[in-house]
């Protein structure tokens, strides 16, 4: 059906522009260096067990608030969002669908990820109001960098995001 999570996820990103090559919906798989769609690249990460995170510019999310802009990356198996600023609307849509909005702490350090990084999410376990997440650059040359990242959650919302979702954790707390 054409609402089915599958089909509006074929929409993922598919109009943002990537920095690293200056198109729209063309990004490389990490793991088979081919490139693709963000909807094709996401769904093997997923398919293949590999969590993966978004990294974008100022006010990602503006004009896009409705809940399957924050849906469609969850169900392709991203994890996080890492971008200078959110959208505020989009950014609580991201944490009620289990997601990781974090905001780069300085937002010139938005720069010094490459487009072949790896990347590491340290502190999410620990994950507390006010807390301090750091992302680990692996670069491809084996070099690596720690970039540290900020979040607004409050205890509320660090709750949804243990527990999956909002959703998730209100069916919790009804049993």
């Amino acid at each position: 059906y054409r609402g089915h999570l599958e089909n509006i996820s074929q929409n993922c990103l598919i109009g943002a522009i990537n920095a690293a090559n200056g198109e729209a919906n063309k990004v490389q798989n990490q793991v088979t260096g081919e490139w693709g769609g963000v909807p094709e690249v996401g769904a093997y990460y997923r398919d293949h067990g590999i969590g993966w995170v978004v990294i974008g510019d100022e006010n990602y999310g503006e004009g896009s608030s409705r809940e399957h802009a924050a849906l469609e990356p969850r169900f392709l198996g991203a994890v996080a969002v890492v971008v200078k600023s959110f959208a505020r609307i989009h950014e609580t849509n991201l944490k009620k669908q289990g997601m990781l909005p974090l905001t780069f702490t300085n937002p010139a350090d938005y720069d010094k990820v490459r487009s072949d990084d790896k990347v590491d999410l340290i502190g999410i376990k620990e994950l507390e109001e006010g807390s301090k997440v750091t992302m680990r650059l692996q670069h491809k040359d084996g070099s690596s960098e720690d970039i540290p990242l900020s979040h607004s959650f409050n205890s509320g919302q660090i709750n949804w995001h243990r527990a999956g979702s909002a959703l998730n954790h209100m069916a919790k707390a009804k049993q």
